[in-house]
């Protein structure tokens, strides 16, 4: 889903929260709720914040904000092409239902995709397939990678996603740090909802992510 210091959420009556899929994979936010939704912090042997690419993050002033990261044993040219190949994504993500680039060549600053995935009901929205067109914002060869848009639906609408990866090499493998932050008055018309559902999507996609590159790689990280 991020960067820096958490915030709280306003106190509230409990309310019941329906299973949320791993669709909110794609979708990204910044606004950390760690009262509601904990998130792992990524440290790495380099010292560089895993937050930024090419100094930009996810939205500093978002409600809804989850952040992870995780190490695969894998060599990390596997692991960035993986991510990068976006028009793979559907073959290794099974939230994905559809994927189409939008313009040809290598992914690059400026490069944009439409994709497809399907979002549960809640309180306030209901089922529906959201569509999401990417931008890339930001990218670093087999470093990070930065991309943001909208995300719309029948009946649901997030105005802005901000999705931020970054990718480290270790001992034992590549860390992956994910943030993602989302903005829009019905996503933050539920803020707990929304953020669980979003943690719930990315650590799915880190798991995927893990699963796939370490099949390929035989687990061997370099």
């Amino acid at each position: 889903m991020p960067s820096n210091g958490p915030s709280s959420a306003p106190h509230q009556q409990p309310r019941p929260r329906p299973r949320v899929r791993a669709v909110a994979v794609t979708l990204a936010l910044a606004g950390a709720l760690t009262a509601t939704a904990p998130t792992a912090q990524a440290t790495d042997r380099t010292g560089v914040s895993p937050s930024r690419c090419g100094g930009r993050g996810v939205d500093p002033a978002a409600l809804i904000r989850y952040e992870s990261d995780i190490v695969i044993k894998a060599p990390l040219r596997t692991v960035w092409k993986l991510q990068t190949d976006v028009e793979g994504w559907p073959s290794w993500q099974p939230p994905v239902t559809t994927m189409e680039r939008l313009d040809a060549g290598r992914l690059r600053k400026g490069s944009r995709f439409r994709w497809t995935t399907p979002a549960p009901a809640t309180p306030h929205t209901p089922a529906t397939t959201l569509e999401i067109t990417s931008t890339v914002r930001q990218l670093r060869n087999q470093d990070c990678i930065l991309w943001k848009g909208p995300a719309i639906g029948a009946g649901l609408r997030i105005d802005e996603g901000v999705h931020l990866w970054t990718f480290r090499e270790v001992t034992g493998g590549v860390r992956v740090h994910t943030e993602e932050t989302w903005t829009g008055d019905q996503v933050e018309a539920d803020v707990p909802t929304a953020t669980e559902a979003l943690g719930q999507g990315l650590e799915a996609w880190l798991r995927d992510l893990k699963a796939t590159a370490e099949a390929r790689s035989g687990g061997r990280p370099h």
